[in-house]
């Protein structure tokens, strides 16, 4: 009988997964379109009302901030409030887009809102990406290195036996080397992020680190079937929802929002932040990671307890006299 189960589960359970993970790493590429995308309009309001309206025509496709010139739509794109603005002017409208917040985004943009009466509009890229990486491919492949790295270190955790304090200093150690690792090869060797040093090695440390801890903490209380879970929500779930590519608000929902409170699509906002925009727009990031690598943290200590307890009981219960 139980190699008949056996024979269930490969014929019936696999596909399973197989179809889940095309659906999960497919459905998303493939329905991208701007959802509430922000995007700024600058200049005079009498001025800025026309291109506003037109905006707000394509219902949920752009989330429109109004500023009073270029200057600040400028500074609001440097500080990730907006992916890019429209600036009316006396001459016509200019395009401000930000190659580092999104490749995808500043091509979509100047695609939709880069000619105006047959006439191309001038555009500026007010954030581009280094020259070294000029498409941002460094730092969009990175989230899958990543993951990979905490679900390895997790499982390795495990499987190695190490559990209490033993756990969480290995888990800790491994996800800074990680951290220094990665930044020396992305920053120091290709050059592809422009941003501080450290900054960039602890955004890949605290990434690393949050999925390694949620794993080794799902393992540490279930046993080996925390790996499996801790692998299904960071690589099957986290890494096709994270945006990562190209922009949480081009994927559907729930899926933009979902992929941001996860480790790998928090880890690569941060890291955009940190690499690009001296460290604007960190804080929901930050928390995000913060939450999964304390709570996972926290299983690889108290895990084993939790999970000896029933045991106990159920061997106390069966001592007792009838």
């Amino acid at each position: 009988m139980s190699q008949v189960r056996s024979m269930i589960v490969v014929v019936l359970v696999v596909p399973a997964v197989i179809a889940f993970s095309l659906w999960a790493f497919l459905w998303p590429s493939a329905r991208l379109a701007p959802r509430d995308l922000p995007l700024g309009v600058a200049g005079a309001t009498a001025a800025v009302a026309p291109v506003k309206a037109q905006l707000e025509e394509r219902e949920g496709a752009f989330e429109v901030h109004g500023y009073p010139d270029a200057a600040a739509a400028r500074t609001a794109i440097k500080e990730r409030e907006v992916y890019g603005a429209v600036v009316v002017t006396d001459r016509g409208p200019r395009l401000l887009v930000a190659s580092a917040a999104a490749p995808t985004v500043a091509q979509l943009l100047t695609e939709s809102l880069g000619e105006r009466d047959g006439r191309t509009v001038p555009t500026e890229d007010v954030v581009p990406l280094p020259e070294n990486d000029p498409r941002g491919t460094a730092l969009n492949s990175s989230a899958l290195p990543m993951a990979l790295a905490g679900i390895a270190m997790g499982a390795a955790v495990s499987t190695l036996g190490l559990r209490g304090l033993r756990a969480l200093v290995t888990v800790l150690a491994a996800a800074a080397v990680i951290g220094l690792v990665a930044a020396a090869v992305t920053d120091s060797w290709l050059g592809a992020l422009a941003g501080d040093w450290w900054a960039e090695a602890g955004a890949f440390a605290l990434a690393a680190l949050a999925g390694g801890a949620t794993v080794a903490g799902f393992a540490a209380l279930l046993g080996p079937a925390g790996i499996g879970l801790g692998a299904l929500v960071i690589m099957l779930l986290g890494n096709p929802f994270s945006g990562v590519t190209s922009a949480p608000q081009l994927l559907p929902e729930p899926v933009g929002t979902l992929g941001q409170l996860l480790p790998p699509g928090a880890g690569g906002s941060l890291l955009r932040s940190v690499a690009y925009f001296d460290g604007h727009g960190v804080a929901g990031p930050l928390a995000t990671l913060g939450v999964w690598t304390v709570l996972g943290l926290a299983l690889v200590l108290l895990g084993p307890v939790l999970r000896a307890r029933p045991t106990a009981d159920a061997s106390a219960a069966a001592g007792a006299p009838a």
